[in-house]
């Protein structure tokens, strides 16, 4: 099993400090990550609204965590493509992986808040016709000196972007694979796939977990040659009853920010089911180990990007809870000969 980190950047101002204090501790995350042995940090594109809206555009904060970091590989999760012009998009990415020297990790999708949509004046129902547009029109001007595109959204001649990414052909690209039909497209084009154990029941996971394997049959592309991750919530403390308080308070504070300004209300209605599923995390390390393998039950994944920073929890309890995963959680799954 691969651990990764998530960052989903929810801020709360009566809880923590100004932005440019805040970032500076999210670096200092992003470093004590790769000095605890995690494989890869993301970071999640939002807009407008506290939840996640203080990374608008992780390309940024992903240059800057790679200067601060020399192996940790750098992701976004999500780059919302049908509200960019995609060689924006390209060049920004482009520049991040060339900047990490290689280490871009690029997740796209189609985001989840109408607001995005609205303030950019992109039509949602044309979402997934641009998404796919903008996939094809980023990854051809990665692998080609020049592009030249006729498409429905977007039309330009021989057009080069610069820097060009460093990974060649092109970074590892992962999609958001909530529906089947995003799930069978990464598929079809041998990409990658990434899910969210809160937000949709187990069975639902599966059956995109199902349509992705059979897109990646359809070009004749093997399955356990791809990625498939899985971000959870998690916390945990040497006392498992201390965990589980801390986790109910920070996750209630979660879905209340969640569903300000968002069409999408999410509710933890069932706390100890969703943590006998492995949907959320917490508790005592020897817990925590239990909670991976019932995510592991419930879900297929071979990467587990764990989220620690969540619900307003203090900077140095985040960076303490990291130290005990590392030193007592992730052992557990270490390969063995």
């Amino acid at each position: 099993m691969h651990f990764h980190a998530n960052l989903l950047p929810m801020y709360y101002p009566e809880l923590q400090p100004p932005f440019e204090t805040y970032f500076q501790q999210i670096l200092d995350e992003v470093k004590l990550a790769e000095d605890l042995g995690f494989e890869g940090f993301w970071f999640t594109e939002h807009h407008f609204l506290l939840y996640g809206g203080p990374i608008p555009n992780p390309a940024v904060f992903i240059s800057a965590a790679a200067a601060r970091t020399s192996r940790i590989r750098l992701g976004s999760a999500i780059s919302i493509l049908p509200v960019h012009h995609p060689i924006q998009t390209a060049e920004d990415y482009a520049m991040a992986d060339a900047i990490s020297g290689g280490r871009l990790e690029f997740g796209i999708g189609r985001g989840n808040t109408q607001i995005d949509y609205d303030v950019y004046a992109v039509d949602r129902e044309e979402s997934r016709a641009r998404f796919e547009e903008a996939a094809d029109i980023i990854v051809g001007a990665w692998s080609q000196d020049c592009l030249r595109h006729e498409g429905r959204f977007w039309r330009f001649d021989e057009v080069a972007v610069y820097p060009r990414p460093t990974q060649k052909p092109h970074p590892p690209v992962w999609v958001a694979g909530n529906s089947p039909e995003s799930a069978a497209w990464a598929g079809r084009h041998g990409f990658d796939m990434m899910s969210v154990a809160h937000t949709f029941p187990p069975e639902r996971a599966r059956v995109a977990m199902a349509a992705w394997k059979a897109g990646l049959a359809d070009c004749g592309d093997d399955p356990e040659q791809h990625r498939s991750q899985l971000l959870v919530r998690v916390w945990v403390e040497e006392d498992g009853v201390k965990a589980r308080e801390n986790a109910i308070k920070a996750l209630e504070r979660y879905d209340y920010l969640a569903s300000i300004g968002r069409e999408r209300k999410l509710q933890m209605s069932d706390p100890d089911a969703m943590l006998e599923q492995g949907r959320n995390i917490y508790g005592n390390p020897e817990q925590c180990i239990r909670g991976i393998e019932n995510a592991a039950r419930n879900f297929e994944f071979d990467t587990i990007a764990t989220v620690f920073n969540f619900g307003g929890l203090p900077h140095q309890e985040v960076m303490r809870a990291m130290r005990l995963f590392a030193k007592e959680v992730m052992p557990a799954f270490a390969e063995t000969a």
